[in-house]
């Protein structure tokens, strides 16, 4: 993608490259410039407006204030939110009618990394061309209103509160959560209030996580990406669910009433399940090339469709359109839902597996292990440059270990899109095969790095 851009918006460690506060207002100035432009070319007289959301990263305040000053400074009013899911963003964007959204937020990132999300007035993630015109803009002459033409800001008290009772009406009304106790790992992130209040609103029990931010400690050993703590937690306390989010809330990891960890694809293979039994699911079931064949081979035995999309929920997202889907996901546990939330949402999620539970009185452990993964291995390698993708050694390795484990598995290399690594991936049926292959991948990679 050209430009600042990456796979979910623009993210660097803060006070660097496009973190930096001199960047973000002009980040700022360019799409506000942008959207402004829209708005005259539509013929509106009133003054655009955008919503302003953000996690509990220390960062967030300056950032917050950085885009304050670019968008107030090209004549565009703001709202801001606070802390709130990135799902809360793109809901009041399109709730408040206004003309685009923005999240700061890095997601499942440590605190010293931060992110800036924009959402369309429908409450979609932007278009590739839309971030491309915005990228461009930042590289020229950009016009800015007069004194008189200035934006306003003020601040939305009860933001948090609006999302919930949207978050709460996925919940079937003829259900109640009364009796059910809930661990909920919020991983000291955006949903720190949101979901432990939505729970405890809809009539749970709960053993909140991960529920005392400090600006620094947000995914801190806890989160969807470090779900023991919660899993453990769940053991302990004979919960019937525990619910693990990242520091935004769009990832969800559960834990089934034994401990155990069921990452997106359980989550999405439970959901594929019981929605073509009820009769709700449109389309292939949309999952990504990290899902594991464990999740396409029980599909298939229930004659699901499956397809794959590039990792990120954005591309996801995209073939869903293109499908008619209404279901999709990946292992990290993003899960989109578009008849319910118009992005990936961790809280709404974990509430439509809670609303199985209650209406089949099936047990977790039973609802969430609709098949047994295929083993595999993911391997972060940091410090090394995309471009070793391409060398000749590396492209021998990967087509030597591919045909030594023919169709009995697969391999994936990949840049990350939101962090400065190389992703390795490898599935295969033999674990000893499977650790052969990656050793080797990892060697070839490193010595051509």
């Amino acid at each position: 993608m050209a430009g600042i851009f990456g796979t979910d918006g623009v993210r660097a460690r803060i006070n660097t490259g496009s973190m930096r506060a001199e960047s973000v207002v002009r980040l700022a100035l360019a799409a506000g410039r942008w959207f402004a432009d829209k708005t005259a070319d539509d013929g509106r007289m009133t003054r655009p407006m955008v919503v302003i959301g953000k996690d509990t990263r220390l960062s967030g305040y300056m950032l917050e204030s950085a885009l304050v000053a670019g968008f107030t400074s090209i004549g565009i009013n703001c709202r801001l939110l606070g802390p709130v899911p990135t799902a809360a963003v793109s809901y009041l964007t399109h709730s408040l009618r206004a003309d685009f959204g923005v999240m700061i937020s890095a997601s499942h990132n440590p605190h010293h990394d931060n992110g800036i999300k924009l959402f369309g007035p429908d409450g979609y993630k932007l278009d590739d061309a839309i971030e491309e015109d915005i990228s461009a803009l930042m590289r020229g002459s950009i016009a800015l209103a007069p004194p008189d033409g200035l934006g306003r800001a003020r601040r939305i008290v009860n933001s948090d509160q609006r999302y919930m009772e949207f978050a709460k009406a996925t919940f079937d009304t003829a259900q109640s959560l009364a009796g059910m106790r809930i661990v909920v790992d919020c991983a000291h992130g955006a949903a720190y209030r949101t979901a432990p209040n939505t729970l405890v609103e809809l009539g749970a029990d709960i053993l909140p996580l991960g529920v005392a931010p400090d600006g620094l400690n947000i995914n801190l050993n806890c989160g969807a990406t470090e779900p023991s703590g919660m899993a453990k937690a769940v053991a302990e306390s004979g919960a019937a669910l525990g619910i693990c989010l990242d520091g935004d809330a769009d990832r969800l990891i559960l834990a089934d009433e034994q401990g155990q960890i069921r990452d997106g694809d359980q989550i999405l293979a439970t959901l594929a399940l019981d929605a073509a039994e009820q009769g709700t699911l449109h389309g292939p079931v949309i999952g990504t090339v990290m899902s594991n064949l464990g999740l396409e081979t029980v599909l298939a035995k229930h004659n699901i469709g499956f397809e794959r999309a590039a990792v990120g929920d954005r591309y996801i997202s995209e073939r869903m359109v293109k499908t008619g889907s209404n279901l999709g996901g990946e292992p990290s546990g993003h899960v989109l839902l578009p008849q319910l939330s118009r992005t990936g949402d961790g809280l709404i999620a974990a509430l439509q597996i809670l609303s199985i539970i209650c209406r089949t009185g099936k047990p977790a452990s039973e609802l969430l292990s609709c098949f047994t993964p295929i083993p595999q291995r993911l391997v972060n390698l940091r410090d090394i440059d995309k471009a070793v993708l391409s060398d000749k050694r590396v492209t021998a390795q990967v087509a030597a270990v591919e045909a030594e484990l023919g169709g009995q598995g697969r391999v994936l290399l990949r840049p990350s899109g939101t962090e400065p690594l190389i992703r390795v991936m490898v599935e295969a049926v033999d674990k000893a095969r499977l650790n052969a292959a990656m050793d080797k991948l990892v060697t070839v990679l490193k010595a051509a790095s």
